[in-house]
């Protein structure tokens, strides 16, 4: 193994905190990338629901078939 320790694995001979920090940033960016889709999805579904709600309270909205 390249290191002698967890330590000195954390460490990286004084480069660990940049390393360390590149996988915390990259990570975070994946996670966003991965959620970004449901949150819109979720958005948008509520929006829907809304407008549908509205216009269905509405006693001038024009319903179709009528």
């Amino acid at each position: 193994m390249y290191f002698d320790s967890l330590g000195a694995a954390l460490a990286m001979d004084g480069h660990g905190a940049f390393v360390w920090s590149a996988y915390l940033i990259t990570m975070l960016v994946l996670a966003m990338i991965l959620l970004a889709p449901r949150r819109r999805r979720q958005r948008a579904l509520r929006q829907l629901a809304g407008e549908l709600k509205r216009q269905q309270g509405s006693p001038t909205a024009v319903k179709e078939g009528s």
